[in-house]
């Protein structure tokens, strides 16, 4: 597997590249947003220096490692984060994604999300994952536009906001190897079970 470092990417509307120390206004009004990270492993940002402390910890140490997939979402038109596409380097490979509510039900995670899985195949690896809250199911709806398919459900203490979640567990492998499936979050977890009709 070659394995590269958010490496620079086109769609017809977008610019996925890395977040940058000129972007933390960009960035702060990704991660502000309560209604944005609902369903985001961490609280809303409160201020700018929160923001470039946040920069610092979760993308520059990535950037610095030899492989990662951290994109910048940027409208072509003006080259400005808007949101943002993330591939975990863990085991899971599991895909994330957020985007400002205004730019909503347009298509652009869907854009940017396939954009990212494009290169993830050419890069030689496996399989993805990607997880949703079940009182999201719009996230949902994108992993399956991705080509992702449902796997299984599991309860979890989500930290560091401490509440129960109930996550659904879609997959989709590059090889054709469909019978894999990641079972981390089923083995890590008591409560799991298959939903029919998802």
């Amino acid at each position: 597997m070659e394995l590269t470092n958010t490496p620079a990417l086109e769609t017809e509307r977008l610019i996925l590249r890395r977040f940058n120390k000129d972007d933390m206004e960009a960035m702060f009004a990704i991660y502000k947003d309560e209604d944005v990270n609902t369903y985001l492993p961490w609280f809303p940002l409160k201020s700018l220096e929160e923001a470039k402390l946040f920069f610092e910890k979760k993308y520059l140490e990535s950037y610095r490692n030899p492989s990662g997939y951290k994109y910048a979402v940027c409208l072509k038109s003006d080259n400005v984060p808007i949101g943002y596409v993330h591939v975990s380097m863990e085991d899971s490979h599991d895909l994330g994604y957020g985007l400002r509510k205004e730019f909503w039900h347009k298509g652009i995670t869907r854009e940017a999300g396939k954009a990212v899985v494009e290169q993830l195949k050419n890069d030689g690896f496996l399989y993805i994952t990607a997880t949703h809250d079940v009182k999201n199911p719009r996230s949902g709806q994108v992993m399956k536009q991705l080509g992702m398919s449902y796997q299984y459900s599991y309860e979890e203490q989500w930290q560091p906001k401490d509440i129960l979640v109930t996550f659904r567990m879609y997959q989709l492998n590059f090889d054709g190897e469909n019978e894999r499936i990641y079972k981390k979050y089923w083995n890590n977890s008591k409560v799991h079970f298959i939903e029919s009709g998802v």
